[in-house]
């Protein structure tokens, strides 16, 4: 099998040196600073329930590119049966981490990469297909981790790319010669990819005649010569920093997810590994694939998993309380299983109806208006059941006191004793719930939820790109039978 191990994977993360600074200091290694090493351990998690029997179901599946077992997250559906497994392992690995599985993006980038190459290629006469599939093939032999990247800075909104003072608020292509190309500029925003082996690297948005040189997609080693990262920091980001013991926060493995600006100066990519460069008609094909695909996974069926996660500490802190025959509350729990399997559903609806795209290639993408919806619905739903968390925990989860005071003698008593709410269950274990509620409604993942696979305004626009309504129109048009007027009459 080509299936790394979890200790392989750390192991080969000692060999990069990816430059990456956090909180104004260069970190010296992104497997012992506390808050970059939540990444390693939420991508080291996904090689571990590759070789598990529990899991390897959802987190593996053959490959005929290689003739051998593959992590799924390396692999381009061919198939909606695929599709729907891709469904599930987002739900799958959203739950069990608690945040962000790394590799998501870079997965969705193959489906979009393996789609539009073979379009071009097809289109234009351009190789950028097998040379794509060769990159996968070493992908998928090596069990690789692969980031992706497509936000942007950007300039004003009310200018056209070409009219910004500073041109590099895009990625830009900057040369080019026989050995390959060099780009400058930054992508934002950017989940976990400081400890990942590979970068994959989009567009952000359309392209036009005159921005050829923004037209660009390939992919280079997370820490290749040129590349700095300037990770976040937040509020939860010094929390782990002060902690003690990691057991005192809300996600003590994973944490929040962790993002970083990627500044690229002057980077070199050889030609064997760009994808699109140039071809600026095809950028919008590369961005609305993306986008359907990750809006069903990232925007669809793992925020389900998050939600697993907030239902079960409010369901856990209704018990705790004796909350149990309160109408309100069952009520309020219900609406967050409703949300939940309405997310969950608009997700497996977009890989079932996905299809062959474009037709020819084998390449399976989710439906374009389901994936949008599945997103579109996440966005107000996760707020919603975010809140309602947020109502059954009480004011508790964001008034709480560290942990620390449990360790602490001169108010460890009255910690245990006032916050147990007369319940049986060790104090220890109810505030720790209510820390994790607190990691999900006053924390990173309400916005991020928003923001991430975009916000709704973007979804909107690619469901006004895809819905015409003339079925809708059809329809009344025969129930009324109404009748056109004559080509003579019109004029």
């Amino acid at each position: 099998m080509a299936l790394m191990t979890p200790e392989q994977f750390e192991e080969s993360l000692k060999e990069r040196k990816p430059r990456v600074f956090m909180n104004g200091k260069l970190v010296e290694n992104i497997l012992e600073n506390k808050n970059t090493r939540t990444v390693v351990e939420s991508n080291k998690a996904s090689y571990a329930w590759a070789l598990d029997p529990r899991y390897k179901d959802i987190m593996s599946c053959y490959s005929p590119l290689i003739d051998d077992v593959v992590n799924r997250y390396t692999y381009v559906s061919a198939s909606t049966e695929d599709l729907v497994k891709k469904a599930e392992a987002g739900t799958f690995t959203a739950e069990m981490l608690g945040t962000c599985i790394y590799r998501c993006v870079g997965y969705d980038s193959f489906h979009t990469l393996a789609s539009t190459t073979w379009e071009m290629d097809r289109d234009l006469g351009t190789e950028y297909h097998p040379r794509f599939m060769e990159y996968l093939k070493m992908v998928q032999k090596k069990d690789l981790s692969v980031a992706g990247a497509l936000t942007e800075p950007r300039g004003r909104r009310n200018q056209k790319t070409l009219e910004w003072p500073d041109p590099f608020l895009s990625l830009k292509l900057v040369d080019k010669n026989n050995e390959g190309i060099w780009v400058r500029g930054a992508k934002i925003n950017i989940s976990g990819a400081y400890a990942s082996h590979e970068l994959m690297v989009l567009p952000q948005a359309a392209h036009y005649e005159g921005e050829e040189d923004y037209a660009i997609a390939f992919a280079i080693p997370a820490d290749a010569e040129g590349i700095t990262y300037v990770a976040q920091y937040s509020p939860y980001s010094a929390e782990r920093d002060m902690a003690e013991d990691n057991e005192e926060l809300g996600n003590p493995t994973f944490g929040q997810r962790e993002t970083a600006m990627i500044i690229f100066d002057n980077v070199f990519v050889p030609w064997e590994r760009v994808f699109h460069c140039g071809e600026y008609p095809y950028s919008i094909k590369i961005v609305s694939r993306y986008a359907r695909t990750h809006r069903m996974t990232c925007g669809g069926t793992c925020k389900v998993g998050f939600m697993n996660q907030i239902i079960g500490a409010s369901k856990l802190i209704q018990e705790y309380k004796g909350l149990e025959k309160a109408t309100h509350i069952n009520e309020q729990l219900m609406e967050m299983v409703v949300l939940r399997e309405t997310c969950r559903a608009c997700g497996l609806a977009a890989a079932q109806k996905g299809a062959e795209e474009p037709v020819g290639s084998g390449v399976f993408l989710p439906d374009e208006t389901m994936g949008n919806v599945s997103k579109l619905n996440v966005c107000n739903a996760f707020w919603r059941v975010m809140a309602l968390a947020g109502d059954i925990g009480g004011g508790l989860i964001v008034t709480m006191p560290s942990l620390k005071e449990l360790k602490n003698p001169a108010v460890k008593d009255y910690v245990e004793e006032f916050f147990s709410f007369g319940s049986d269950e060790p104090t220890e274990n109810i505030m720790k719930v209510h820390k994790l509620l607190q990691n999900w409604t006053a924390g990173q993942h309400g916005v991020g939820t928003w923001h991430g696979a975009g916000p709704v305004m973007a979804q909107k626009i690619m469901l006004q790109r895809v819905i015409d309504y003339e079925h809708e129109k059809e329809l009344v048009r025969n129930t009324l039978n109404l009748k056109e007027k004559d080509k003579a009459e019109k004029e």
